[in-house]
């Protein structure tokens, strides 16, 4: 870290001009950026860093793939890889680029270590200098997701409902009566409702049946659940929709471990209560609000916070009820060939193409995600290994034969990927993340454009020799040659 632009006191001051002190004014600087209680760094608009403060460079050494901290971008690219993207995009001459993005480091292990989270603001300066602002917010994040369930609560009570159904359900989910508000907002009747589901009231795909179990069991641990997301009526439209499960008071206790223990007539009795609520007049707000803090910015699918906070509560709910759990890495084949003969212009409509086509190839209720550079992740609910392997595999196959078309010329484009399930025997997120990554290793030292799936005998070998071949994975009968 020698050559390492970092401020300290011990700096030569520059000599006075005209009068004017400027050897006391640059002391003051150095001693701000010195003693700041937040991460400092001046970048260039190509994020080359001309200045860091000792903080700063405290919290990005971890990050950094190469050890150096010469390039903000490259150093963050890892957890904020749409970085250079926003910064680039920002067309005023100066001004806020963007504010307290939250930046999620690792996944923590539940009940022993948190996540840690990053937060990062830039300000544009003028056209060849931006000001970036490190801060560690782990702890305040812990503070912020204890409140969430009752800041929740209070705005459900707050806000005017002006159109809602009242839907009671058994033990299971199943809607045990009709009444007219159910088909005041959805249109549905009591001959299509009664003994279903509730998830009839969601897009094909958007719910498992573990899911539904899931927030059943949320709603008696923390006396409600409340979900905003796309739903359907009857006659197939879309709407914006808040659903509210609240257990009732006076039933038959859930049978333990999610059995069905009880009597037929009283799992059919009503147990939960169902406030449907349509709130599509005020999506806009919050889905613009939504985007800037869990969408990617170059892509437009999930970033890398939203997949770690998915991939979290999955694992929680792992640990309650054992139930299939997988998540697939993907990397594209040779993408820096693709950005050194065609420009980064073309690498980033390689990256939306990739983006598209997995968010195409896996259900709503799957979390597709952009992670790093050239890196997605996929988490699949109530999927096991084989079953996500497949669809990896289908994913793999669409964009192998779908390349990019850019001014009538086509830029192939192909995708590795490793594939991981959860078990009993792993801590939480980090450790399943490293077996999926092991088998994407395995996958590009067989020759790339392959889906290959974790096994232990993976872990048994170097990570330079480890091969394909020792793995259960899916492989083109004649693998063509990558982008």
């Amino acid at each position: 870290m020698d050559d390492l632009p970092i401020v300290t006191d011990r700096d030569p001051p520059p000599p006075a001009h005209d009068g004017f002190d400027i050897a006391t004014e640059y002391e003051a600087l150095i001693q701000f950026m010195y003693m700041a209680p937040v991460g400092l760094a001046q970048i260039a608009p190509d994020g080359t860093i001309s200045m860091i403060n000792a903080l700063s460079a405290q919290l990005l050494m971890p990050l950094s793939r190469d050890g150096t901290l010469e390039n903000l971008y490259v150093a963050l690219e890892g957890v904020a890889p749409d970085l250079r993207a926003r910064c680039n995009d920002y067309a005023p001459a100066y001004g806020m680029v963007f504010e307290e993005l939250r930046l999620q480091i690792s996944a923590g292990v539940p009940g022993k270590i948190d996540a840690r989270i990053l937060s990062l603001s830039v300000l544009k300066l003028d056209a060849q200098r931006l000001m970036a602002v490190l801060t560690d917010i782990t702890q305040q994040v812990r503070r912020e997701r204890q409140l969430k369930h009752n800041e929740a609560w209070f705005n459900a009570i707050l806000t005017g409902i002006t159109d809602y159904a009242l839907v009671s359900l058994d033990l299971n989910g199943c809607i045990t009566e009709w009444n007219p508000s159910i088909g005041r907002v959805t249109g549905f009747n009591a001959a299509s409702t009664v003994g279903q589901p509730y998830t009839l009231f969601l897009p094909e795909g958007a719910c498992t049946p573990d899911r539904l179990r899931d927030r059943l069991q949320e709603a008696d641990a923390d006396g409600w659940n409340l979900d905003d997301a796309w739903h359907v009526r009857a006659d197939g439209s879309r709407f914006w929709g808040s659903a509210m499960i609240a257990p009732l008071r006076d039933r038959t206790p859930r049978p333990a471990g999610g059995t069905n223990a009880l009597p037929t007539d009283e799992l059919d009795q009503a147990a939960y209560c169902l406030v449907l609520r349509d709130i599509t007049d005020k999506r806009e707000a919050s889905e613009s609000q939504r985007r800037a803090v869990l969408c990617d910015h170059l892509t437009d699918i999930a970033n890398r916070r939203a997949f770690f906070e998915a991939a979290t509560r999955e694992i929680d709910r792992f640990r309650r009820l054992p139930r299939p759990l997988s998540i697939v890495l993907f990397d594209a084949d040779h993408f820096k060939c693709i950005n050194d003969r065609h420009g980064h212009p073309v690498g980033d409509l390689v990256l939306r193409h990739i983006a598209a086509m997995l968010q195409s190839a896996f259900r709503p209720a799957d979390v597709v995600a952009r992670v790093g550079g050239e890196e997605f992740a996929v988490l699949l609910p109530s999927t096991d290994l084989q079953g996500a392997a497949v669809v990896a595999e289908r994913a793999r196959l669409a964009l192998h034969m779908r390349p990019v078309v850019i001014d009538g010329v086509a830029v192939p484009c192909n995708i590795s990927a490793g594939v991981a399930a959860m078990d009993d025997g792993l801590a939480g997120l980090d450790a399943m993340m490293k077996r999926a990554d092991r088998a994407l290793y395995a996958a590009k030292a067989a020759g790339r454009n392959r889906v290959v799936c974790w096994t232990p005998l993976l872990d048994a070998l170097p990570t330079a020799a480890a091969s394909p071949s020792a793995a259960a994975g899916f492989k083109p009968k004649a693998a063509p040659a990558a982008a």
